[in-house]
């Protein structure tokens, strides 16, 4: 590979930024293991306060891995104004949750649907900013 003699810019993201951007991304995917290869599958999500992340799955695999208690990661990515890039992955230990009634829409709508509400504590939050 040649050296183009330039780099984009990367910069680390705040805990306080990374939910926000998590909190205004309705989308997003579940990263899990399944049979020892990973896999990303689509899901509703929602921040709860600012240590739980709710998301809403139909995929047998998530639902599998929240009532194992795996470690399961959440990763969404934007793009920005004058082609910067941002992505934030969560991971946590999920569980199955019971629904409460504050629910936003999008989620309520998806377990009306027949998804199953899954708990992810945010217990570790990053993300970057490429370009």
């Amino acid at each position: 590979m040649v050296d183009q003699g330039y780099s984009l810019k990367r910069t680390t993201l705040s805990r306080a930024t990374c939910l926000e951007l998590l909190s205004q991304s309705p989308l997003a995917r579940v990263v899990i293991s399944v049979r020892c290869l990973p896999a990303a599958l689509p899901a509703r999500i929602a921040v709860s306060g600012d240590d739980h992340l709710l998301v809403a799955s139909t995929e047998g695999s998530v639902i599998l891995a929240a009532k194992r208690h795996d470690v399961i990661s959440v990763q969404v990515d934007g793009l920005e104004a004058g082609g910067v890039i941002w992505s934030v992955m969560a991971s946590g230990l999920a569980s199955t949750a019971t629904v409460a009634e504050e629910l936003p829409n999008e989620i309520r709508s998806s377990l009306e649907l027949g998804a199953t509400l899954i708990s992810l504590p945010l217990t570790v939050v990053v993300g970057q900013r490429i370009g």
